[in-house]
């Protein structure tokens, strides 16, 4: 049995904790995008940790850039990455200010402004593929890199909120080798950070990571 979800934001100092502790802990929570044309709610389902200086799987990992440098900054803001020049990724920062630790939103289940998703995810077979991977996720709920540094945890209107939803039990959460993460980084043995719902539909399947080819 599911139970109710609380509609209370969450506040800054839930992401002001280790990341792995953060990351299992976001599952079963909501994710609120406002947009021009109405909310969007979803039910995080899969989440990947990933730990700055001690991560070689971290875009912090080689310290801070213009891109990652909202992975420095406050924990509760969102940092939001564009990768193989198509998509884009959502992040939520965790840790204390200047520790740079994130953890990727990779799947979710849409519960509310499913109507709104569909216009943007048009290939998608059913709702349970609205956001069922980190791009599809971000472009269901219209994520870009305009919204990066954006404040969950901010008071008043915000374009994206963290309430509490219904955290899954720890029976129901599993744990493996993040998806497409090269090297050290991959592997699950190490980091096996990669959280999701047990038997959830929504959850992305599981893909070792490809080395690109080069042009010739």
């Amino acid at each position: 049995m599911i139970a109710t979800p609380d509609r209370t934001p969450l506040p800054r100092s839930f992401f002001d904790r280790p990341v792995l502790d953060v990351a299992p802990d976001l599952l079963g929570r909501l994710l609120v995008r406002t947009t021009p044309d109405g909310p969007i709610t979803l039910r995080l389902t899969e989440v990947e940790a990933y730990d700055g200086p001690n991560d070689p799987g971290s875009h912090a990992y080689r310290g801070r850039t213009a891109r990652n440098s909202v992975m420095f900054g406050p924990p509760g803001h969102v940092y939001v990455y564009f990768t193989y020049g198509m998509w884009h990724c959502m992040n939520l920062v965790c840790g204390p200010d200047g520790k740079a630790s994130a953890v990727l939103l990779r799947a979710g289940e849409v519960i509310e402004g499913a109507e709104l998703a569909r216009k943007r995810r048009l290939s998608a077979r059913d709702d349970k593929e609205l956001a069922k991977g980190p791009a599809r996720l971000a472009t269901a709920l219209d994520v870009d890199r305009a919204l990066d540094g954006t404040d969950a945890c901010a008071p008043g209107e915000t374009p994206l909120r963290i309430l509490t939803g219904a955290p899954v039990p720890s029976d129901q959460v599993r744990n493996g080798p993040r998806t497409g993460v090269a090297g050290d980084g991959g592997n699950g043995d190490v980091h096996p950070w990669r959280y999701w719902v047990a038997d959830d539909p929504t959850v992305s399947p599981y893909r070792a990571h490809v080395p690109r080819r080069r042009r010739s």
